[in-house]
């Protein structure tokens, strides 16, 4: 279930008899790819331990409003902005009146209050605690707030008695966690995505490259995947694992990836360029390693091809998204980059001492001819899923859609 891989998932857990099948619910999370922090009430630890929870998850379970160890005693923030999704399973009908009420008085209701991540509920109580109007009524506003609630369904209940408030099996809600990722934004489309960095020969044992990890190119391949696109990598040198369901072409140098480029945007209607392509290489690399003999060594370079340029202008160019990473005038240089090109939008960012390359974090400036949208610090994957949204958003504007609907047929 790759829509889960790198995910953010915070599992909280209230008081119930439903409450054991929060352990099978984690191992689950955290095989389809998850990573999982579990918060539970003061009723749930009457139910199940912290430590089964703990050793599922492989991360230690909150259970204090006040915290002295977390992030000096503001661990429902520290949560809160971690989070991509919250999924609260089972959901007991004290906790689901707590949060449609906006009570903060234990951690798991400050932190549904904290959040600006999604929340979704299980619920899980007796039937006639279920269809008492007050409950209804909760979970009336618990929607009008954009709050899912995934089920309950109806069966035997503890009590003895049978009916309508059963929390939803694990399978169910892992799946719903998972449909939550897959947008359909960008479904029936082919993507390409280009990534890391290239190496420029030297000599045999050296080369001319940088600082990119690929991490930014990636995350968008794996978002782009899961918006229902048909995706293919093409990838520079990078220590990391092509994303489930994805095509991933490996190529080391400016012209190889020119060339995989080029072969794979026939037929594609977007072309994302994160790559972090080397503007030169050596005009001469040597067939033997150079020999320490001299103070001084001058290569001569000579310009690589702008594998950006060379897509953005064909005849039958795809909605090209480019990058920039610059160290002063951002916007300027993206603006320029941006007309220049000719690109349909280009993403910027700054880079230097801590910022960028390497991090698992960015912030991102989005230009595109009529437009600008910031996107703010945030995990690169978190920040992935935000890209892919706007460029969903973009081409399927009435500026775009008459020629993305064209390259489609």
């Amino acid at each position: 279930m790759s829509s889960l891989t790198h995910k953010h998932i915070v599992l909280g857990i209230s008081g119930g008899i439903a409450a054991y099948k929060a352990a099978e619910l984690t191992r689950l999370l955290v095989k389809a790819g998850a990573e999982v922090r579990v918060v539970m009430t003061q009723g749930a630890q009457e139910f199940i331990t912290a430590l089964t929870l703990q050793a599922l998850s492989g991360n230690s379970v909150h259970t204090e409003l006040f915290d002295l160890e977390a992030e000096a005693a503001m661990g429902h923030i520290e949560l809160a902005r971690w989070a991509d999704l919250i999924l609260v399973a089972p959901a007991s009908a004290n906790t689901i009146a707590r949060i449609a009420q906006g009570r903060a008085d234990d951690l798991l209701s400050t932190l549904c209050l904290a959040t600006e991540a999604p929340i979704m509920l299980a619920p899980s109580m007796n039937r006639v605690m279920w269809n008492n109007p007050a409950t209804q009524q909760n979970c009336h506003t618990l929607k009008d707030l954009d709050i899912r609630l995934i089920g309950p369904a109806s069966g035997a209940q503890a009590c003895g008695e049978t009916g309508e408030g059963r929390m939803e099996e694990p399978e169910v809600l892992l799946n719903a966690v998972a449909s939550h990722f897959q947008t359909g934004a960008l479904a029936g489309l082919k993507v390409v995505v280009t990534a890391g960095p290239t190496r420029e020969a030297i000599d045999p044992v050296r080369y001319i490259s940088n600082r990119s990890s690929g991490k930014m190119g990636y995350a968008l391949a794996r978002s782009a995947r899961e918006a229902g696109a048909e995706v293919t990598l093409i990838s520079g040198p990078v220590h990391l694992q092509p994303p489930e369901g994805i095509a991933c072409v490996r190529v080391e140098t400016a012209e190889e990836m020119l060339d995989a480029s080029l072969k794979a945007v026939d037929g594609c209607q977007v072309f994302i360029a994160t790559a972090a392509v080397a503007d030169y290489r050596v005009a001469q690399p040597a067939d033997q390693k150079h020999k320490k003999t001299q103070e001084d060594w001058s290569l001569e370079l000579r310009r690589n091809p702008d594998i950006l340029a060379q897509v953005a202008q064909r005849p039958d160019a795809p909605f090209t998204v480019g990058f920039a990473a610059e160290t002063q005038q951002l916007e300027d240089y993206a603006r320029d980059k941006l007309v220049r090109k000719r690109l349909n939008m280009i993403a910027a960012n700054k880079v230097g001492q801590g910022l960028a390359f390497d991090q698992d974090d960015n912030a991102l400036e989005v230009f595109w001819p009529e437009g600008h949208q910031s996107l703010p610090m945030q995990s690169k994957d978190r920040l992935a899923r935000s890209l892919i949204a706007l460029i969903a958003k973009r081409l399927h504007s009435s500026d775009n859609i008459i020629d993305i609907q064209h390259a489609k047929n």
